[in-house]
């Protein structure tokens, strides 16, 4: 556990940001000591790289928030997505600097305008910005105005429907008692988030069993294998 001050000196970010992200419930610390100091772990470190690497990417905070508050991120598509645009950017600036050179050295055209052409960052930024909460379901769940308190009081109750896959796990995902949990988990979702339409539904299953941050997190919490077989019981029920 490391302190907002021994936080701020191994970041370079200050307290007083700090202080802010938590006052916004962007990047809460996981605990605090007995005289009331911020108390930050390995995941609230995690979280903060994220924070950055987007601020580099000129995310506003508070489209940041909405993406890594989505019922649906996943940090490793996230990380993905984000060293794309990292590279296109190095790209872009490559280029400008290319132009900056060769202009200095007088070798330039004066009718080259391709370098200031960020068309291909600009259309994958907004791709994965829709990848990112672009939908219907997502501007629903964002208008709920959810405080981080709640959201960690839902997560708790979605976690505890994923550990009744636990009792029919050693059974067949497309069975009754299977359904029955996917249903629970479709109408708690439509209930607390956004309207889980099946279509939906089915895209949540795939990355719940996709392999990345969703699939250990559910792991953990519910029990091992509990995502795959939630993957596979999803797809059976919107199957049908």
């Amino acid at each position: 556990m490391m302190t907002v001050h021994e936080v701020s000196r191994l970041t370079g970010i200050s307290i007083r940001t700090l202080q802010y992200y938590d006052n916004i419930g962007l990047l809460s610390p996981s605990g605090r000591s007995g005289s009331g100091y911020r108390l930050y772990d390995d995941k609230n470190l995690e979280l903060l790289q994220q924070i950055l690497l987007f601020r580099e990417l000129e995310f506003p905070l508070k489209e940041i928030k909405q993406i890594i508050k989505s019922s649906d991120y996943d940090k490793t598509r996230a990380l993905k997505q984000q060293i794309k645009l990292l590279e296109l950017r190095r790209e872009h600036i490559d280029g400008l600097l290319d132009l900056a050179v060769k202009s200095l050295n007088k070798e330039g055209d004066i009718m080259d305008f391709k370098a200031f052409d960020n068309s291909k960052l600009e259309q994958y930024a907004a791709e994965a910005r829709k990848s990112w909460g672009g939908t219907k379901e997502y501007k629903e769940f964002e208008e709920k105005n959810i405080s981080a308190e709640e959201h960690k009081e839902l997560a708790g109750r979605m976690m505890a429907i994923f550990a009744e896959f636990g009792a029919v796990k050693d059974g067949a995902p497309d069975s009754a008692e299977a359904a029955a949990i996917v249903r629970k988990l479709q109408d708690f979702i439509s209930a607390h988030y956004y309207k889980c339409s099946d279509e939906v539904l089915a895209g949540l299953g795939k990355m719940y069993g996709s392999g990345g941050d969703f699939t250990a997190n559910i792991n953990a919490a519910a029990g091992d294998g509990i995502a795959e077989f939630a993957s596979k019981a999803i797809e059976a029920y919107c199957r049908k």
